[in-house]
């Protein structure tokens, strides 16, 4: 039996969790802010609907479970799911290019707003690579395995050291059981700003890891510390989740976080490969 924490079946597994409560969730929910910024961004919105856009990306993402958990058990959906996971991560992806992704009060790029939910998807292009597993050296495929992790913490974390980041984790702390605590020790920017440090440690650690196969538990626990922790955001914030939606779309950003640990996996994977 594969040791748990290389094991991609667990990997398809939490794609797949993670997809079927976008979809349900995004039928249920209707069209959104982000369904409708990919819309206008791609010049579509007098073509398509921008409830039929919603639809269809609901759709997409309840096919990708299904492909996922398929993939568990035989190898014959792995094209399909590759395919499927790189298309769904490149229309969100591209739309980065638009300003309204951006801060523009504070300069724009790279201080990220909306962004921050759709740079996300770089985690889902990478495991279509990882699933395909071309023929690169072991070091290039942990260089993609980890790269969405090292990105997101890397950027996302860069931004806690700024107010408006420092306001904005503010509601999802203070309903943690498990971080709320920070607030009577430190003050609102020095709190975010030692989740800034603690993320950028994380990727430091991350990117030793690759060099020095030691620092390899060290790394990954710190940086898996990160995305479980934001899964426990869906159960203590207000308005994550709603019994008549099951996602609200800030739970849609924080079950998304399903995918970096997803990327976790394979990294272990390789990096405890013999190749």
């Amino acid at each position: 039996m594969k040791k748990f924490y290389s094991n991609p079946s667990i990997a398809y597994l939490l794609i797949a969790l993670s997809s079927f409560f976008m979809s349900a969730s995004m039928l249920l929910i209707g069209n959104h802010r982000q369904i409708e910024k990919t819309v206008n961004f791609y010049g579509l919105n007098s073509l398509l609907p921008y409830e039929i856009a919603n639809s269809i990306a609901a759709f997409a993402f309840l096919l990708l479970a299904a492909l996922s958990l398929a993939s568990i058990y035989t190898s014959k959906t792995k094209t399909s799911l590759i395919t499927l996971l790189a298309l769904i991560a490149a229309v969100p992806l591209i739309s980065l290019f638009s300003s309204g992704m951006w801060i523009e009060s504070m300069g724009g790029f790279p201080v990220i707003g909306a962004g921050q939910g759709v740079i996300k998807y770089f985690a889902l292009l990478s495991l279509a690579i990882c699933i395909l597993q071309p023929n690169f050296s072991k070091a290039t495929m942990q260089w993609i395995a980890i790269f969405p992790v090292l990105l997101v913490l890397a950027w996302i974390g860069g931004m806690k050291f700024t107010l408006i980041e420092a306001q904005g984790i503010e509601g999802l702390l203070q309903t943690s059981p498990f971080m709320s605590w920070m607030y009577s020790v430190w003050d609102l920017q020095t709190t975010s700003n030692l989740i800034g440090v603690y993320d950028l440690l994380a990727v430091a650690l991350l990117i030793a890891a690759i060099y020095n196969i030691k620092l390899l538990w060290v790394g990954v626990l710190m940086s898996l510390a990160v995305f479980v922790m934001t899964q426990t955001f869906l159960a203590t914030t207000p308005g994550a989740v709603y019994t008549s939606t099951i996602l609200s779309t800030t739970g849609h950003f924080l079950i998304k976080d399903l995918w970096f640990i997803a990327n976790l996996i394979f990294f272990m994977k390789f990096s405890l490969s013999k190749k």
